[in-house]
């Protein structure tokens, strides 16, 4: 359970890192986050480990068991990471999810390699928008051609990823319906639009 999955949002409730339970609780105990129920309640560490944990995650204490925050909010970051993503074999990967891009199939990475749309011999660059995860049989059967030449489609244009290295494949990697209302732009947006007094 200490190593089970954390969103840690900045003080503007922003997504900024993932982190384990242990990391989550150091947190709360020093003062530096607070955690979040689904109500959008703030509590510090002693608040939250008088909570019920009946129903929750919890680990036990020698005196009590504690609920699992699944959010925390840290009380001075305001930053959000950095935006670009490194050019990486695992970033392609979880960018196009493990799919081949021309027949479609989700396989394990261990049966997938890269592909250049426009081959190099043809001038082709090395770059995020012309390098896909393609299976070896496709890739095969595409050879040194295009994919028109190849009468091959692709699923879908290649492009630079807009996320962050540590949300690469969030939406497979959310477990936990806590994170939902702030790994989505239009919830995102409820949670930073500014307030005007009429």
């Amino acid at each position: 359970m200490l190593n089970t999955a954390v969103l840690v949002l900045n003080r503007h409730y922003q997504p900024v890192h993932v982190t384990s339970v242990r990391r989550a609780f150091s947190l709360l105990y020093q003062g530096v986050a607070r955690a979040i129920d689904q109500e959008y309640r703030l509590y510090e560490f002693a608040d939250w480990a008088e909570l019920s944990a009946a129903n929750h995650d919890a680990i036990a204490t020698t005196s009590r068991r504690i609920r699992v925050p699944r959010v925390v909010v840290l009380s001075a970051y305001q930053y959000l990471p950095k935006g670009r993503v490194r050019f990486s074999r695992l970033n392609i990967y979880a960018r196009d999810h493990d799919t081949c891009q021309y027949c479609g199939r989700n396989l394990p990475r261990s049966e997938l390699n890269l592909d250049h749309v426009l081959p190099r011999s043809q001038g082709g660059k090395t770059s995020w928008e012309n390098v896909v995860c393609s299976c070896v049989e496709c890739n095969l059967k595409k050879g040194g051609r295009t994919p028109e030449q190849a009468q091959m489609e692709l699923q879908k244009k290649p492009a630079r990823p807009r996320w962050t290295p540590f949300f690469r494949g969030a939406s497979k990697r959310v477990t936990y319906r806590e994170w939902l209302p702030f790994l989505t732009l239009a919830d995102a947006t409820y949670w930073n639009v500014e307030l005007l007094d009429d």
